[in-house]
C-alpha cells in the first residue's frame, strides 16, 4: 500500500515539472511571437534601423559643434532620410545645419524644416510632446493603419509624419493627425511605395543566425 502511495506521489511531482516546463515553453514562444510581430511593423530592414540611430547620433554631436547654442533642433532619421526640425536664430544657422548632416555617410536626404526665430518655449515643447502621444493614440485606434510603422514627430505644433507607406496609407496617416486637436498643419516626409512593392518587402523571410 505505502508502495503504491510513494509511486502516486512520484507521477505526480513528474506531471507537475512537466506542466511548469510546459508553462515556461508558452510564455517563450509567445514572447518571440511578439516580438517578432513588433519587427515585421518597422518596415525597414534591421540594417537601416540600426543605421538610423547611428546617424542621428553623430548628428546630434556634430550639430552641437557646428550650432552650439544658436538654435534648438531635433533630428530624426527613417531610412536613412533625415528630418531636421527645431528653430534656429538665423538662416545662415538654418543652411549650416542641413549642410553639417548631409555630410554624415549614409544620410540619403535631408528635409530640413527649421524655422528661424526665439528658442520656443518649456511649454510649448510639453505641448509638443502632448500632440505627438495624442496623434500615435489615434493611429492606434485606427483600425486600417499600421501604427508601429509610423513615425511622429511635433514642432511648434506642426505634426511631420515618417515612415515606409502606401500612398494611401499616406493620405490616411495625415487626414487621421489633422484630426487631432490643436494640430496646426500636417507635412508628410514618407517614402511612398507601391503596394506590390511593399507586400514583396514584407515577405522576405529573415534570415537566421
Amino acid at each position: 500500500m505505502n508502495r503504491n502511495l510513494g509511486r502516486a506521489v512520484r507521477l505526480l511531482m513528474i506531471g507537475a515539472v512537466a506542466v511548469v516546463l510546459s508553462a515556461c515553453a508558452a510564455v517563450l514562444v509567445g514572447g518571440a511571437v511578439v516580438a517578432g510581430t513588433m519587427v515585421a511593423t518597422d518596415r525597414r530592414t534591421s540594417g537601416a534601423q540600426v543605421e538610423d540611430e547611428v546617424i542621428e547620433g553623430k548628428a546630434v554631436g556634430r550639430l552641437r559643434e557646428a550650432i552650439g547654442d544658436r538654435g534648438q533642433i531635433s533630428v530624426t532619421s527613417y531610412n536613412r532620410i533625415m528630418l531636421l526640425t527645431g528653430v534656429v536664430k538665423d538662416a545662415a544657422d538654418k543652411a549650416l545645419a542641413e549642410q553639417t548632416v548631409s555630410r554624415i555617410d549614409n544620410v540619403q536626404s535631408v528635409v530640413n524644416e527649421l524655422s528661424i526665430g526665439l528658442p520656443s518655449s518649456i511649454t510649448a515643447r510639453s505641448n509638443d510632446t502632448l500632440l505627438t502621444t495624442k496623434v500615435r493614440a489615434s493611429f492606434v485606434d485606427a483600425k486600417d493603419l499600421f501604427s508601429n510603422s509610423l513615425k511622429v514627430v511635433t514642432s511648434q505644433s506642426v505634426v511631420y509624419l515618417m515612415g515606409r507607406v502606401t500612398e494611401r496609407e499616406a493620405n490616411r496617416a495625415a487626414e487621421v493627425a489633422r484630426g487631432v486637436a490643436g494640430v496646426q498643419k500636417v507635412v508628410k516626409v514618407f517614402e511612398v511605395v507601391s503596394e506590390a512593392d511593399l507586400a514583396g518587402s514584407l515577405q522576405k523571410p529573415v534570415s537566421k543566425p
